[in-house]
């Protein structure tokens, strides 16, 4: 059933719409895990359900009453409109609440679907607006059968210039022999312990203990009695094989159908999903920059993800959902889809062969950023392991003083490694309206981000830092993750570098080599100036050594 079309009175506004009445039957989705538990608690005894299961089940019945009461008051409570100018939204019962929204402030919009909501025709729209990082300013409305959906998004993105988007505004579609990349994703491994916990917590919660099951403690025993040397690797196969089975279904799932493309000169859109859909909506005047992301093992496997940089996605939690442009692929397609998202060639510190284009050369980090990444992994990863092993092994064994050592020799040659890559993955620069940066070893990311969207610096040290004269910059920026890291730049260099990239935050506080010294007072003190664009904390400002023709102030540690 869909809303009918609006009808603008002559002279007047046009009129108030009700959601989808199949929201009433979403509302009762969550009957499913109760009754499902119930079902496996009668087949588990048998089809004996005692006393505790009777009360849960007279206790999901007053619920459920309860719910469709309150999802039928909530659905005849609540309506919306859209004029020329603004979405309006009316909810509540006793205290009205209107929530009014000017069409120019929406960035984004997203239609999502659950194998519910498609089974009842229905879609969930959301309207991300400036500001609305946290997910206080976005507006919700759950549900509207698919086609009004589809007629309200494009009323709400009516502002935005419909102007062609070039010769071929598809960026990319999934290929299937992208499934390659898919256990190289953390699902390979962590999705095997998270379906374990899954279950474990369902059995627990119909009273089941799994540890007191015949055939568990059977396949214990047999264990513990058999050749370790065998079964260890054996049992380890067998998660990595039933890993890349479900990371191959739910890339199936999560990447069915994808297409990314220019939907006009100013929107950018990404679809996909089989089971549960979604469809997301950027306008490009939010969209701040592309973030190229190299996890460890895809980049072992060649491959890489894009993700987008934008304002109106969500909170951090949702922003991480709704930003993926590209799901795992070839390194050679993530880069031309990263282009092809800023309209510009995607600068590349390390061209993949056979590509032809030269290294995009970055700036490279002090050798003192080397030795921190090597101290760190000493202290975090060998020396606790090392030690551990060996109390237990004075404590207790012998044969533990020799599991220490072992574990020493093999894992200072794997941090010694890890270090040195991420030290080689380190850069940061400037390549035109770009702010770029590359950093990270398990996840290796690469940033091209506006240099107009950023709004403030934030220089933090520590004292170790401070003596290796290394300081880490924070790019804060009204989109994406709020802020973007920069570890470990010398700090003789780092200020003069922010004011290149993003002129008119720091020069009132730079000084010229021709300049005297002199004190400035406490930001918030009496005399004291403020950062435009952003405001910087101090406790005091001093003079630091002139970088390429540029002081700058000292700002103590954060």
């Amino acid at each position: 059933m869909s809303a009918p079309e609006p009808v603008t009175a002559p002279g007047g506004p046009p009129p108030w719409r009700r959601l989808d009445p199949r929201t009433l039957l979403v509302h009762c989705g969550w009957l499913a895990a109760p009754l499902g538990s119930l079902a496996l608690t009668a087949l588990a005894t048998g089809g004996r359900i005692g006393t505790g299961a009777w009360i849960t089940l007279a206790a999901v019945a007053v619920s459920f009453a309860v719910v469709t009461a309150l999802g039928l008051i909530r659905w005849a409570r609540t309506d919306f409109r859209v004029t020329h100018d603004t979405l309006d939204v009316r909810s509540g019962l006793l205290t009205r609440r209107l929530r009014s929204v000017p069409l120019h402030r929406i960035r984004t919009i997203d239609l999502t679907a659950s194998p519910l909501h498609r089974l009842l025709g229905v879609t969930v729209l959301r309207a991300g607006t400036a500001g609305s990082a946290d997910g206080g300013g976005e507006l919700t409305l759950e549900a509207l059968s698919v086609p009004e959906a589809d007629r309200l998004r494009t009323a709400l993105l009516a502002h935005a210039d419909t102007g062609a988007a070039g010769e071929d505004p598809v960026l990319a579609r999934v290929n299937w022999r992208w499934l390659r990349y898919a256990p190289l994703t953390f699902w390979v491994v962590g999705g095997v312990f998270v379906v374990l916990g899954a279950v474990y917590r369902v059995l627990d919660g119909i009273g089941i203990e799994p540890w007191k099951l015949g055939f568990v403690q059977r396949a214990f025993r047999e264990f513990g009695a058999s050749m370790l040397w065998l079964t260890v690797p054996a049992v380890l196969l067998a998660v990595v094989a039933l890993g890349s089975a479900g990371a191959v279904v739910l890339y199936i799932e999560g990447w069915w159908n994808h297409t990314l493309e220019w939907a006009d000169a100013r929107t950018l859109r990404v679809r996909h999903g089989l089971l549960t859909t979604r469809s997301v909506t950027i306008e490009r005047a939010r969209l701040r920059g592309v973030l190229l992301r190299e996890p460890l093992l895809l980049r072992a496997g060649g491959g890489a993800t894009v993700r987008a940089v934008a304002g109106g996605l969500g909170d951090r939690d949702e922003n991480r959902r709704r930003s993926a442009l590209l799901p795992p692929a070839p390194r050679r397609e993530a880069l031309r889809v990263a282009g092809g998202a800023l309209r510009s060639p995607f600068p590349d510190p390390e061209p993949t062969p056979g590509t032809g284009r030269a290294p995009d050369t970055l700036t490279r980090h002090p050798r003192a950023a080397l030795r921190r990444r090597r101290t760190r992994g000493l202290l975090f990863a060998v020396l606790p392991g090392t030690a551990v092993l060996a109390g237990l092994g004075v404590a207790f064994t012998p044969v533990l003083l020799h599991c220490a050592w072992i574990y020493a020799a093999l894992t200072m040659p794997a941090v010694w490694w890890l270090a040195h890559d991420a030290y080689r993955n380190l850069g940061h620069g400037v390549r035109g309206r770009h702010l770029v940066v590359r950093s990270g070893t398990f996840s290796r990311d690469t940033l091209a981000l506006q240099r107009e969207a950023v709004i403030a610096w934030t220089f933090t040290t520590s004292p170790f830092t401070r003596r290796a004269g290394l300081v880490a910059l924070t790019a804060a920026v009204a989109a994406g993750e709020d802020g973007y890291r920069i570890p470990d730049v010398a700090a003789d260099r780092a200020p003069a570098f922010a004011a290149m990239a993003a002129p008119g935050i720091l020069e009132e506080f730079l000084l010229r080599p021709d300049e005297a010294p002199q004190r400035v007072p406490a930001y918030g003190a009496p005399g004291a100036k403020q950062v435009r664009k952003g405001a910087t904390e101090a406790t005091g400002w001093t003079r630091w050594p002139a970088v390429d023709g540029v002081n700058s102030p000292n700002t103590k540690g954060s």
